[in-house]
Formats: C-alpha cells, structure tokens, sequence
C-alpha cells in the first residue's frame, strides 16, 4: 500500500520522538481537553483564518438523524460536561508547540498560532435541558459563535453528549420496565469503554434514575455514596482458608455488619437454607443477598421462601429486556445490578452540522443525510401532563401552543444558569418519560411520535435547496 507524503512525515516525525515524549499512561486531565479534538477540526480551523472566515458568525446544531433501533425516544445527557469544556477551552504553549513539531501546520498561516493562543470560547449555547426526552433531528443542543470556534467544539461536545445519552436513555427505560420501588444499581465500570466513560456513565445512569453506582471515583466525585456487595472471589478465597462459605459470610460481617452477601459461589438454595437459619435465631442480621447467575426466577423464588424478610438482587448480564421477562415470570427481585448491557451497546450516532454562516442559511443535501437549514426551536405540545406532539421550527416563530424546548444556556462564553444536582435530573427524566405516550415506551416495536416541521422552516428549507 502507498502512503501519502504526508503520513509518511507524521510516522518520520512519531519515530523522532524522545522515550520521555511519549506518555503511555495516557490519562485525561482539563489541559488536555483542548487537543481531544480530530485533526480536521484545527486544519479547518487553519483553513478560515487564511481565508479571513475564522470570526464569521456561525451557528452549528446537535442531533440524532434516527433513533437507535427498538428506542422510542431518547433522554439528553452530557450538557454539563459539555459547558465545562467550553468553559475551560484553551490552549498553552506546550500543546501549541507540539502541534507545530508534528509539520502538518507547516504552511497555516501565522495568524492561527496567535489565534490558538488567545483561544477562549465566546459564543452562545442553546439547549434543551438534561432529562428532557427527544427525537430524531431534534437539535439537543445550537452552539452560535464565530466559525473557527463553533467548528472546533465539534468533536467534544459529540463525545460528551453521544454517550451520555445513550447510558441515560438505557437507564431511564430500566427504570420505566422496573418500576419506581424497585432499587436499581450501576454495576457497568469493568465494562465502560474507558475510565473516562466509566466516570460519565456512572454520572448519567444516576441522573436518569439508577438509585447509586458502585464506583467509588464517580460516587464520591458526584457527592453521593457508593454502592455494592461482593465478589465470588472472596466467598471462594475464604472458604478454602476458613473453612467453609458460612464462614467467609461470617468474617465478612464482623467487618461489614448486615451487608448484602452473594449467595450463588457454590449452591444457592443450601447458602440461603444456612442463612435462614442464623437470621431466625437472631445470630445475624441482613441486608440483602445477590444472584449472579442460574435461574433468576426459580431461585429467587425458593430464597424468598427461605428469607421471606431479606431483599432479594439480582445481576448478571441484565438489561430492561430481561427485567420485563423476570418480573413477567413471578421473579421475587427487589434490586438489579447493571452493568455491561448498560453501558454497552448500539450508539448514539449524534451528529453536528452547520445550519446558518454569516446569517445565510445552509443544509446539507446528501442522500439520507440531508438536514434542515437555519436556526431552530423544537415546540412541544401538552395536554395535561402528556406530551401530544412536537413541531421543529425557526427560533423566530412564537407559537402560543406549544412549549419551547431549547434554552439559552451560555451567552458571549458565560454560563447564564447554574448547574443542576443530579436530583433535579433525575425527577425531570422521571416526568419526562412518565408524559410519553405508552406507545413510545415499549420495549419492543416502539412507536416515535411523528415529528411536524413548520411551515416557516419547511419554505426556508424549498428556499434554501433552490440556492
């Protein structure tokens, strides 16, 4: 295979660099944020400032073009994330030097270095809030600001708000299946694709219901307390040195008194028989137990028998499907860990377009992805407490019924709204799903509302395909 000139300087330049260079740790603090960027955001970047278009007003939207398959909806997630990085935006000269040692800038004009330099985001922000359910080509977020700026943002704000959604949305229908009683915990950092991801996804479950995360860096970070039992590794290691599995219960209880234990290392009904028996005669006191494996619904069954007064969880591979069956099949489950089928799975495809530049409208016109040009406000209709429809409109419309979804949120690079707690999310989450239609919740065939365009924004779009 041929490689191009320029690939073959990058890899000249990559084996050029020093041991002490390369950081194989590769950890994320906020100074990094600013490179966590694809190239082609800096070489357009480039590209404007040569072409004197760097500081034309532009405006990008973020949306999902379909719906990932068997969802009927979606739940916003990420925006936090997002604003702190817009925030914080900058670059210092080391990443600034680095970025010229790789030789791929070497014929930008000099005016981008100054430029990245002085780079601060100074743009406005529009967005619905986290919590608020959407649909596809429903933009979740308008980042209004100079080009070079609106354009760099791109990669990060996708990453943040992406993945974020898709945990919140898995989370808010796992929530919706089980019902409001039942407690359901984040069990997916082993699983997360990254530690970063592990930390967001932990953060976005939270917010979209999941009652507490076991991940002790995400719990303390987000001001609450982790949750969890144990491992089979324990229950295996003490046996074998102690004795016997009542044995690693007990050692394990002189240290964490009444705590949920995991009763399936071995037999599970002869481990909740033993159990029985020490919680009637008042030698010890329980907080739960947990099934990770075997028959879920038969087991759960016979240790509810046997521990009629003891919560009763369940893991392993779960997900809002296999909960509907549980319940569905006379499973006696209390709780759920979730984990890989949480954080894991078919993605948010979230994508960023340019819809206005220098107040001209622009669309794109490709064959399945072709958008819808200008400025734009999705207008939700209620009747009572029930969503009924939604309409995407121009920001300049006001009709008088319907509510506008997307708020102003960042102005001339300053947040204009304080953060929200994770408790207020996650009650906006709850009634936001709770107004859905059933049709849109189901599990299975779920039916999305039909989106109306504007009749504003459907001549601005005839218009702007004439252009």
């Amino acid at each position: 295979m041929k490689i191009a000139p320029d690939q073959n300087r990058l890899q000249e330049a990559a084996a050029k660099q020093p041991e002490s260079a390369i950081d194989r740790e590769l950890t994320l603090n906020g100074e990094d944020y600013s490179l966590l960027t694809d190239l082609y955001q800096l070489t357009m970047a480039a590209c404007y400032v040569g072409e004197g278009l760097d500081k034309r007003p532009a405006s990008f939207e973020l949306f999902v073009r379909r719906l990932p398959e068997k969802f009927g909806y979606l739940i916003a997630m990420g925006l936090e994330q997002a604003l702190e990085y817009l925030e914080k935006l900058h670059f210092n000269p080391t990443q600034i030097e680095a970025l010229k040692a790789t030789g791929i800038f070497a014929h930008a004009p000099e005016a981008f270095w100054s430029l990245l330099a002085e780079a601060r985001f100074t743009g406005d922000v529009w967005a619905v809030a986290e919590g608020t359910a959407i649909f596809a080509n429903e933009p979740l977020l308008r980042v209004e600001a100079p080009l070079w700026q609106a354009q760099l943002v791109e990669t990060y704000l996708l990453n943040a708000i992406n993945y974020q959604t898709l945990i919140a949305t898995r989370a808010a229908r796992m929530r919706d299946v089980a019902g409001p009683g039942v407690t359901l915990l984040e069990f997916g950092t082993r699983r997360a694709f990254s530690p970063q991801g592990a930390l967001w996804a932990a953060r976005a479950a939270l917010a979209a219901g999941l009652d507490a995360t076991s991940n002790v860096l995400a719990a303390l970070k987000l001001g609450t307390k982790p949750s969890g039992t144990m491992a089979h590794s324990l229950v295996m290691a003490l046996s074998a040195l102690e004795g016997s599995e009542a044995e690693a219960f007990t050692a394990f209880h002189r240290y964490f008194p009444g705590a949920p234990l995991l009763i399936d290392t071995y037999d599970t009904v002869a481990a909740a028989e033993k159990l029985s028996q020490k919680v009637q005669s008042g030698e010890m006191q329980l907080a739960g137990v947990r099934l990770d494996s075997g028959d879920l619904v038969t087991l759960s069954q016979r240790v509810r028998n046997l521990l009629p007064g003891v919560p009763i969880f369940a893991s392993g591979d779960l997900d809002e499907w296999e909960i509907a069956r549980l319940k569905a099949a006379g499973a006696c489950i209390d709780g759920y860990g979730l984990g890989t089928k949480l954080v894991t799975g078919a993605p948010v495809n979230g994508v960023y377009k340019l819809v206005e530049i220098d107040s001209i409208p622009t669309m794109k016109q490709s064959s399945s992805k072709a958008t819808y040009p200008g400025r734009k406000q999705i207008f939700r209709a209620f009747e009572g407490s029930g969503m009924t429809s939604d309409r995407i409109g121009l920001i300049s419309e006001t009709p008088t019924d319907a509510q506008p979804l997307l708020q102003l949120v960042f102005q001339q690079g300053q947040r204009v709204k304080p953060s929200e707690t994770l408790a207020e999310i996650k009650q906006r989450t709850a009634t936001n799903v709770a107004s859905l239609p059933v049709e849109m919740r189901h599990l299975d065939n779920p039916i999305p509302p039909p989106i109306e365009i504007s009749p504003s924004l459907a001549e601005l779009t005839e218009k702007t395909q004439k252009r």
